[in-house]
């Protein structure tokens, strides 16, 4: 693999050969990662103070586009090495504060505008979202967090991040389906049921008004003896078809916590977060179908892995 640091004056700075490196995929939040490591020879750290951006290419291809959060030095008896790491474009949303303001009706454009494109991010593939009414921006909130809201509990769309560092608001797109069979190199298979964590019901309540509370109920975990309860309060202006969209997302998210599957594989990028795929190992009493939750592809003394988080298809992610 070949990494490369870009200046804010857009000059790239090919990495020496890396000895290691971690590339963390999501769907949403948390934000992508990396982390690489390479041998470094002193006096040439001029270009870290400058670094903004991180590339990462394999076999011809950008698997990886980010911000630089810190570059270190480190030296010891077996020599210098660097280290840098960092997040995805969805950092440069995080980590900036919205201004507050309210929407008679709010479009993608609107959001778009005044949101995303401040910040040079370009938009790969969109859905047809529609348009909000009384939609209100909290001040102190994340830009992120104003574009998660609109999309995702408006529009049922989750939006992330293409390894070109685009965003994508649109569905997954299941035409392909990836298979994990026994000739497949898995290193190592595991599930995990959980119940901590799981919700067994959402109370959600307008800030402007006290006296509206929606309320959803996962009837199966509470029949089985779950008992975990979740409140939270809608921004000002909500109207009720958000508020019932959230408390349906917290509880489908938490869903998605009772059960996954683990995969280790000793090959590089062999799924990405929100593809589809198919269990089909001997011995093993988990196969069907599953979604790509996580992934975390690395290299080190052991070689190649990615380590996948699988979850139930229809999990909300």
């Amino acid at each position: 693999m070949k990494a490369y640091l870009i200046t804010g004056s857009d000059v790239s700075y090919e990495l020496p050969e890396l000895v290691e490196w971690e590339l963390e995929y999501g769907c949403a939040t948390p934000c992508d990662s990396f982390r690489v490591s390479c041998l470094w020879t002193c006096g040439d750290d001029s270009v870290l103070a400058e670094a903004a951006r991180f590339t990462a290419w394999h076999d011809n291809g950008l698997v990886f586009t980010g911000v630089v959060d810190e570059c270190e030095v480190v030296w010891s008896q077996q020599g210098s090495r660097l280290e840098v790491s960092g997040r995805g474009l969805a950092a440069l949303l995080l980590d900036n504060e919205a201004v507050g303001m309210d929407y008679d009706v709010a479009t993608l454009e609107d959001i778009l505008r005044d949101h995303v494109q401040p910040y040079g991010i370009r938009v790969a593939r969109q859905d047809r979202l529609p348009a909000v009414s009384r939609f209100s921006v909290s001040s102190g909130s994340s830009e992120w967090s104003v574009l998660y809201q609109f999309a995702h509990f408006h529009g049922g769309v989750t939006p992330r991040f293409d390894r070109q560092g685009q965003l994508i608001l649109g569905g997954w797109e299941d035409d392909r389906v990836k298979v994990i069979n026994d000739r497949t190199p898995v290193v190592k298979l595991s599930a995990r049921d959980r119940r901590y964590g799981v919700v067994s019901e959402v109370w959600v309540r307008d800030r402007s008004s006290a006296g509206t509370v929606c309320k959803v109920v996962n009837e199966a975990f509470k029949a089985g003896g779950g008992m975990c309860r979740r409140l939270f309060t809608m921004p000002e202006k909500s109207n009720y078809q958000a508020m019932r969209y959230q408390g349906e997302y917290q509880l489908e998210r938490s869903k998605g916590e009772q059960l996954q599957i683990q995969a280790d594989i000793a090959l590089p990028f062999c799924a990405w977060p929100g593809e589809l795929v198919r269990l089909e190992r001997s011995g093993w009493g988990r196969n069907g179908l599953w979604r790509v939750s996580r992934a975390t592809v690395s290299m080190g003394t052991d070689g190649y892995r990615t380590r996948l988080v699988l979850v139930d298809p229809e999990t909300v992610l």
